[in-house]
């Protein structure tokens, strides 16, 4: 890392250290039209890239079609009280087999410091709370060695690949919850 803003700070990060709040389709829909200001957080223009855009978009989308699904979509993921270091989600509900997919993304300026694996941690304990899922999936770019290693240890196996049509080629990977 390049020393960015805070570079040392928060060295060894637990999922303790993060909080995670329920991004609503108000703030979505004020960060597609590039408004950092509608959150009740300070939001850096991470959550305004075309990248990001695209997933609020889409995320909409969903929220339009069942409002029921906006507490698996996106959560913001907070540190030292407001700061806002990325975000976690699922892609949506569990399926019926009981499926859930993971999604979670962590701010450049904040990388490197286990906010992913904290996100992480976060993620797999909501999934288990929720008597429903039974199966996490994880889906990553084989060449995205900070998301393969973050979820190294955490019981996943790889069970296949696939195209993705945003991010193209992906490895699957799933865990029991």
């Amino acid at each position: 890392m390049d020393g960015g803003p805070a570079a040392d700070h928060h060295a060894t990060v637990t999922a303790e250290d993060v909080r995670f709040v329920e991004l609503d389709g108000r703030v979505m829909a004020a960060l597609l039209d590039g408004d950092l200001t509608a959150a009740e957080v300070a939001l850096t223009d991470y959550f305004l890239t075309d990248r990001a855009r695209w997933l609020w978009r889409y995320r909409l989308g969903q929220l339009a079609a069942d409002p029921g699904h906006a507490r698996w979509l996106a959560r913001l993921a907070l540190v030292d009280g407001d700061a806002v270091v990325g975000h976690a989600g699922f892609h949506g509900p569990p399926d019926a087999a009981g499926m859930v997919e993971i999604g979670y993304s962590v701010d450049p300026a904040f990388r490197r410091r286990g906010y992913a694996r904290a996100a992480l941690v976060e993620l797999l304990r909501r999934a288990a709370a929720e008597p429903a899922v039974r199966t996490v999936r994880a889906t990553i770019s084989p060449d995205n060695a900070a998301s393969l290693a973050t979820i190294a240890g955490f019981g996943f196996v790889e069970v296949g690949e696939q195209w993705d049509e945003e991010d193209g080629l992906e490895l699957v990977f799933e865990r029991p919850v």
